[in-house]
């Protein structure tokens, strides 16, 4: 403690070669007073007067201690008066909640008994106001107020967050008459600022004298706001020619900015900053959210990143996250009426959908699917409608190219892509939020064509040029699961199938361009990788013996015949399969009814298109690169016609290499 005091060594205050002689440095000194006039223990003395003096004693010290607790009294009414916070601080009193003694005693700063106001915590874990406590240290001395440990302004810290959250969500009642509402303590200053600005307006009403009413000051002519503003203009102009160098309007658009500012219309004022400086305005916002929602960014790490370019660059790259949420509104589907005939089986009606959960309308239980599954996804039929009205202009350019009047009602065939995938590690991606599983799953769809029917012959009006690209593939629903996980799989994205069911024997009514236009649906699922083809039609993991998603060739046919396979692995055929797998009608071992249905062991649910099979290409490509080794090592570029005791002697150099480098047994 004489460290932090001072610099000078410790014999100044403690010698070490002789004994200090106790002094009192104050009659009112608790500690001095009740030293010298014998309080402390001594030895017992063998007299007999020994009960009297005990009992003595024992009277000065109930004495003592009396007046020791009215020095408390007076000590604490003495740091009031020093701290002087009454006009600033909020009494306990406002609480609009009867709260325990206890809690209130947690929650108010120990010196002034107020509600904590900017809260310090000191090293011996007591609470104070931040100002209370830097006041108190000045004038009465470096310890703490309630226990008196030392105490620096140095060892001041903020409490923990969860402390000041509970503090912010305290209900307080409006000191202010005539306003029996009830507020938050954290929104208490923004309340009491409106109460403040409707008295200055109050103050500064103009009173109309008679004579016609005031006008409003844009509703004038040019003439009379002139004459108007004719003082607050000699004002300004006076200021710039001290100030700016005579630039009147640099000081008026930086009014005109904080006056938005003040507002909270930062759109407005993100804009006239981006005019006032002479630069572009960045991108757009709906762009800026397609960059946040497939980065996984939270909306204060987004803020962040926002702030962060801004500052570095000193232009405004990213919009703000207002913006982003007006372009949220605008771009997300559900928002377009259209109708269908026939009406959809059992699903509404309602055209006003967006974002829905992915879970509802299922039983919430372990079975179906893991507690901490988040899915949300967009109405098939919904999402449909925005991606066609987005591509309004496509399709009517494409019918003026073709020579077609804008009038034709259609029908108009969709050919729609059906696209599912899994997203990978995303823990590290998803930002601060609940703990969700770390893997995700995304299924979207891609418009592929649009053809009309004229005449006897169908002509194409749209194609996809880049039918693989992200910027064409539509979300619809997002899973954070496991792609592998077949019964969340089943329980999330069965009802889009049942969905997609239900639209191909249905004709979509959607007005477009002012006309109202018919619409049929064909659906392709043939955007699945042979890992998820493998979950959504019930067959066995790439690793059994079946190896083929198209056809019943196991490891070793594969191996032998690279190419020509028949394709027997349909959809139907895989839905037959389960049910023998289920029913076990045969009463065959597992064994010899798994070798039956060919590795289907799980309920088809999703109807795939078929496509060339994965591993089929994995084996060709072994193949052909094991050949390209070969000839490597035996340089035929040098020598083509080489003899089959060569070439033999080249395979067996590069079997050798495998087994000992890469720990591989070549087939």
């Amino acid at each position: 403690i004489q460290r932090k005091f001072s610099s000078s060594p410790y014999e100044v205050y403690f010698p070490r070669n002789s004994t200090m002689e106790w002094q009192p440095h104050s009659p009112n000194c608790d500690v001095c007073l009740t030293s010298c006039r014998g309080i402390k223990r001594k030895k017992q003395l063998p007299n007999l007067q020994l009960a009297k003096r005990l009992k003595i004693i024992a009277e000065r010290a109930r004495k003592n201690r009396c007046g020791k607790n009215q020095g408390k009294l007076n000590n604490k009414n003495l740091m009031k008066k020093i701290t002087n916070c009454k006009k600033i601080h909020l009494s306990t009193k406002l609480l609009a909640v009867d709260y325990p003694v206890d809690f209130i005693k947690a929650i108010s700063c120990q010196i002034c008994e107020h509600i904590l106001s900017d809260p310090v915590e000191t090293t011996c874990r007591h609470l104070f106001c931040r100002t209370c406590i830097l006041k108190c240290l000045k004038v009465m001395g470096s310890y703490c107020p309630s226990c008196l440990y030392p105490c620096f302004p140095t060892d001041l810290v903020t409490p923990v967050r969860s402390f000041l959250n509970i503090l912010d969500s305290l209900t307080l009642r409006c000191p202010v008459k005539e306003c029996d509402e009830e507020i938050l303590l954290g929104k208490y200053g923004q309340h009491l600022s409106s109460h403040k600005e409707m008295e200055g307006k109050e103050i500064y009403t103009h009173i109309n004298k008679g004579g016609r009413p005031r006008q409003h000051l844009l509703s004038l002519t040019r003439r009379a706001q002139k004459h108007r503003l004719r003082e607050l203009k000699l004002q300004v102009k006076t200021f710039a020619e001290k100030e700016e160098g005579g630039d009147i309007k640099a000081v008026c658009m930086t009014l005109f900015l904080l006056a938005l500012r003040a507002k909270n219309e930062h759109r407005q004022a993100d804009e006239l900053e981006a005019i006032m400086q002479g630069r572009g305005s960045g991108l757009h916002p709906a762009v800026c959210l397609a960059i946040r929602v497939n980065t996984f960014l939270s909306c204060s790490q987004y803020h962040k990143m926002y702030r962060t370019v801004k500052a570095v660059t000193g232009r405004q790259i990213f919009q703000p996250l207002h913006a982003l949420r007006t372009a949220e509104k605008a771009l997300l589907p559900g928002y377009h009426p259209f109708e269908w005939k026939p009406p959809l089986k059992n699903m509404s009606a309602n055209t006003e959908v967006g974002i829905i959960d992915g879970l509802s309308g299922l039983p919430h239980s372990v079975d179906d699917y893991p507690i901490d599954t988040i899915a949300k996804r967009f109405r098939y039929d919904a999402a449909l409608v925005s991606a066609l009205m987005d591509m309004e202009e496509d399709i009517l350019e494409g019918m003026k190219a073709h020579d077609l009047d804008d009038y034709l009602n259609g029908p108009f065939t969709v050919v729609v892509k059906e696209s599912c995938d899994g997203m990978g590690d995303v823990s590290e991606k998803h930002g601060c939020g609940p703990a969700v599983p770390e893997k995700a799953v995304r299924f979207s769809f891609t418009v592929m064509t649009i053809t009309i029917t004229h005449g006897n012959a169908n002509v194409r009006i749209f194609e996809e040029v880049k039918p693989n690209s992200e910027l064409c593939c539509k979300p619809l629903c997002l899973m954070l699961a496991d792609e592998s996980d077949h019964e969340t799989l089943t329980a999330i994205l069965s009802p889009l199938v049942a969905e997609r069911e239900a639209m191909k024997n249905s004709v979509l009514l959607l007005e477009m361009g002012g006309i109202l236009r018919a619409f049929k649906f064909i659906f392709r699922g043939t955007g699945y990788d042979e890992k998820l083809v493998r979950e959504v039609e019930g067959l066995e993991a790439s690793g059994s013996t079946y190896i083929c998603t198209l056809c019943d060739a196991t490891r070793l046919e594969a191996s032998q015949n690279l190419v020509f396979h028949s394709i027997t692995r349909s959809h139907a055929e895989n839905l037959e399969r389960y049910e023998v797998w289920r029913s076990n009608p045969y009463h065959e071992s597992v064994d010899e009814l798994r070798d039956r249905v060919k590795g289907v062991s799980a309920k088809p649910f999703i109807e795939t298109v078929p496509s060339i099979d994965a591993l089929h290409c994995d084996i060709g490509n072994a193949a052909e690169f094991y050949k390209i080794f070969q000839f490597e090592i035996g340089e035929v570029y040098k020598n083509p016609d080489a003899s089959k005791e060569e070439r033999k002697r080249w395979q067996s150099a590069l079997d050798k290499h495998l087994r000992k480098k890469m720990n591989l047994k070549p087939i």
